[in-house]
């Protein structure tokens, strides 16, 4: 059990800034926000407050074990009724970018909208495509010659 300061701790798979609030340092892995680092910190028993660089091992390993086998409402989990199993699950770190890359590729496999239009490099929440989005040359504007 170690108790000196340390400046970066590694929490989750994930390098954490040791001067932040334990709080705030968890907020800051991919995947856990402020009301999921919140709820694990009240379950692990961890005044929120403290420093990241003040936690012991013991304390690490308890964070950890409440984020791999959450006993929380349902709501606060970022992967609801997963697709494959039906689960719920917290996903974190690069866990949320391989089931976001699963995901789309199944939308495009599927050919449902959403995937059409990630195959197609478009937006796909219904924004305006008009005006915006585009890259490359600039359309509808040209510049005055100077004469």
């Amino acid at each position: 059990m170690t108790s000196e300061f340390r400046k970066m701790i590694r929490i989750l798979n994930t390098t954490v800034d040791g001067d932040r609030t334990i709080y705030a340092a968890l907020a800051s892995i991919k995947g856990i926000g402020f009301s999921l680092a919140n709820a694990v910190l009240k379950k692990a028993g961890i005044d929120r407050y403290k420093r990241a660089g003040e936690l012991t091992d013991e304390e690490i390993s308890k964070i950890e074990e409440v984020v791999r086998n959450p006993a929380m409402p349902s709501w606060l989990f970022n992967r609801q009724r997963d697709p494959v199993d039906g689960k719920d699950y917290i996903l974190v770190g690069d866990e949320v970018t391989l089931a976001e890359r699963r995901d789309i590729s199944v939308m495009k496999k599927i050919k449902c909208w959403k995937g059409i239009r990630h195959s197609l490099g478009l937006k796909v929440r219904g924004q305006r495509t008009r005006t915006t989005g585009r890259s490359g040359r600039t359309v509808g504007y040209s510049k005055r010659e100077k004469g």
